[in-house]
């Protein structure tokens, strides 16, 4: 008999509500939630592809433990006894930073994932944090960190209410929105078209996106900041820089016009191979309309001046009054964020607070390039003992990192490795100990992250669909015992750990006059939390302290995880609203429109200027049925136009004597693949094109599906020496390439 179960899809950054058909234990079928306040009933592929998803047969049932070199079966038990026999040792003997931690994108997508991470970080002490921001957003991160304190204080473009959407690097059509959660994406640029509004798109690839544009402008790849500094550049010199009600909340604005004297859109159109006057023509449309906004995403991010273009987006929207104001770009505000401080001075931002050991690459919010992974484990030489043990979580960096064959060899030399993983990948295979989660249907979910990026105010959780299997563990236990492993508490109860987050935040939260609890009995507090595990508790009391919370009693129509429950579908706490300034967090309390490590790395873009590639130069793409490496093992999400072939363009085609569907060479500074052709004029002349996340054709994984229709890995024409400086973000698009036909 079958049955209905409301669910948030994790699958990407849109966060739809879904609403699955359950057959006993099994998803038989997945739909949009018409109710869902957020999502209001839209779904894509990958959502209606939940039940597959979660039914893949190659997913791990019980734990791996390496014997006599081999992966075998092992109780949970003997799982966790090998994890503190591997681990321990090696932090006592060699220190924290020899064991090296990995989080992965899917880490976002759940609840344990947002919870426990921090707390095992804390536990262990290691400075050889690798996150997969480090390939995808850390210019962001780094960016906003330097000109509003916070790196996570991120505007976002409300989409629902501009009437002018700048969009750099950025494929939302195929993507769904990244650091911009917006569920029917689609839907809504085609609303602001309606509305009358105008939609720019500024991408080497005419994308789904691009096509439905008012303008699409095929730039050439890795230049979007020369083009957003020439567009600041015009604002300054025809006097169209009008800040509006920010002037009281920005210092720097004189400097930053000095710092941007050289970037005349006559200096920067041949870089960009774009006309000067369409230049000015974007910066004075920006300028002229009601409520304007800029987006920028991976395209922009993953290129040598990523913060540097990241940076400039914000600083266009600042410029023309655009920021923290409806219609142009916000900060979102989400029901499980830090009870709300008064504005005033913070700590600021800092940059390169440690160094990685081998390459001397700066920390970036706590994190080491991804890209140095593999150095930081085969190289002796360097300050400090090599990374000698890792703790993976659903990370695969074998695919995901430049030089995916170094980093597949360091892996193999570690003296442990654990991965929690669902799969056997081209990862995970290297590890002593898998700790697999349970499937997504079997898991609640709550999205921490990515309602600080909602393009509107709102709360959801959904408790799992299905009991969990026999034999399983709960993700938030599997986190939970390794964090007591490497902290030398194997053994304890893993409650212990939500026990201990709970007492220190609440201790902290009573003694903060700013708090709705000030002055209250933290272990009367505890009391009254609900949920029917750690990880609920902790939620509800989150919710409590957080901006819309009940503050346990103090406010009676505020959030709690009990009223949460009561609404299935999700609560609606209103548009974004303007903030400022009460998220800035730099010392002067203002927005800093010229940090000084930004005035530090404007001179190399200025070199940029006489840049000039001499032959093609390779971009990535994204797939609308696939969200990184983890969803090719799923037949329904392969196939038809997610396929990993090279587009080349027509006429770069007929000059490399390059046919359709024919197999091609391409070699990069990290090596080569060969990839079947595709001749397409949605490429720009002198750009190819190939997606990342494949590459499954390494031994000793299990993925059945995925084996068959392998790919290539992309990521291994790199060599991982091309980083963002400030961000240490690898350089993924505009890296010179060539293409060879095979003989």
């Amino acid at each position: 008999m079958s049955r209905t179960a409301l669910r948030i899809c994790p699958l990407c950054e849109a966060t739809c509500g879904l609403t699955l058909t359950v057959e006993g234990t099994r998803v038989t079928g997945a739909r949009g939630d018409g109710e869902d306040v957020f999502s209001k009933g839209f779904i894509c592929p990958k959502g209606a592809s939940f039940g597959a998803v979660d039914a893949d047969p190659d997913r791990l049932r019980t734990p791996l433990v390496r014997r006599d070199g081999a992966l075998r079966e092992a109780t949970w038990e003997e799982a966790f006894d090998a994890v503190a026999a591997g681990l321990r040792p090696i932090v006592e003997r060699h220190g924290p930073d020899a064991v090296g931690v990995v989080l992965g994108n899917p880490n976002v997508h759940t609840v344990a994932g947002a919870l426990y991470p921090p707390v095992l970080l804390g536990a262990l002490r290691t400075r050889s944090l690798f996150t997969a921001s480090t390939v995808d957003q850390m210019p962001k991160h780094v960016s906003s960190g330097l000109l509003f304190g916070d790196p996570n204080a991120i505007p976002v473009p409300d989409l629902d209410h501009t009437g002018h959407l700048l969009l750099i690097g950025a494929n939302p059509l195929e993507s769904n929105g990244s650091l911009c959660t917006a569920p029917d994406f689609p839907g809504r640029l085609k609303a602001l078209k309606a509305r009358g509004g105008r939609l720019t798109v500024v991408d080497p690839r005419r994308t789904r996106t691009a096509k439905l544009a008012d303008r699409h402008l095929a730039i050439r790849p890795g230049t979007d900041a020369l083009l957003l500094a020439a567009m600041a550049h015009t604002l300054f010199a025809e006097d169209l820089a009008d800040l509006g009600e920010l002037a009281p909340h920005v210092e720097g604005l004189a400097e930053l016009r000095a710092a941007l004297a050289d970037f005349t859109p006559e200096a920067v159109a041949p870089a960009c191979d774009l006309d000067a006057e369409v230049i000015r023509t974007l910066a004075r449309e920006l300028a002229a309309a009601p409520a304007a906004a800029v987006y920028a995403r991976i395209g922009s991010c993953t290129v040598p001046h990523g913060t540097l273009a990241s940076w400039l987006v914000d600083v266009l929207n600042v410029l023309t009054g655009n920021l923290d104001r409806p219609g142009g770009a916000l900060f979102p505000q989400a029901a499980t964020d830090r009870t709300p401080r008064p504005a005033g001075p913070g700590h600021g931002f800092a940059l390169g607070r440690w160094h990685s050991r081998v390459g001397r690459h700066p920390e970036a919010k706590g994190e080491l390039p991804l890209s140095a992974l593999a150095e930081e484990i085969d190289t002796a030489t360097g300050t400090g003992e090599p990374v000698r043990a890792l703790i993976a979580v659903a990370a695969n960096p074998v695919l995901s990192a430049p030089d995916g064959d170094r980093l597949d060899k360091a892996l193999a030399s570690l003296d442990f490795m654990v991965s929690v993983d669902p799969y056997l990948n081209e990862t995970s295979r290297h590890a002593h100990v898998v700790l697999p989660p349970p499937p997504p249907a079997q898991s609640p979910h709550h999205d921490f992250a990515f309602n600080t990026l909602a393009v509107r105010n709102q709360v959801r959780y959904t408790r799992p669909a299905v009991p969990l299997e026999a034999g399983r563990m709960a993700e938030s236990e599997i986190l939970a015992r390794l964090v007591l492993a490497v902290s030398g508490m194997h053994g304890t109860d893993p409650a212990a750990v939500d026990t201990m987050v709970i007492d220190r935040t609440l201790a902290k939260a009573v003694q903060d006059e700013h708090a709705p609890v000030h002055g209250r009995d933290p272990r009367a507090l505890a009391d009254l939390l609900t949920g029917d595990n750690g990880p609920e508790r902790r939620l509800d009391m989150m919710l409590r302290l957080g901006p819309y919370g009940d503050g346990f009693g103090a406010r009676p129509d505020g959030l709690s995880l009990a009223r949460l429950l009561a609404h299935p579908h999700g609560i609606d706490l209103g548009p974004l609203r303007p903030r400022l300034p009460q998220p800035l967090r730099t010392r002067s309390g203002r927005i800093e429109l010229l940090p000084e490590p930004i005035a530090g790395d404007l001179p190399r873009l200025r070199g940029a200027l006489r840049e000039r590639p001499a032959g093609l130069v390779l971009v990535g793409r994204r797939h609308l049925r696939s969200n990184n490496s983890w969803m090719h093992n799923v037949p329904a999400l392969t196939g038809g136009s997610n396929r990993c072939t090279l587009h080349i363009h027509p006429e770069d085609a007929a000059r490399l004597g390059v046919r359709d569907g024919v197999g091609v060479r391409v070699r990069g500074a990290g090596g080569e693949v060969v990839a079947p052709a595709e001749v397409t004029d949605g490429v720009r002349p002198g750009v190819v094109s190939l997606p990342h996340g494949w590459g499954h054709d390494r031994p000793g994984t299990r993925l059945g599906h995925a084996s068959t229709v392998p790919g290539v890995n992309v990521n291994q024409l790199l060599d991982g020496s091309l980083l963002d400086p400030l961000s240490g973000n690898a350089v993924l698009n505009g890296i010179p390439v060539e293409v060879v036909t095979l003989p």
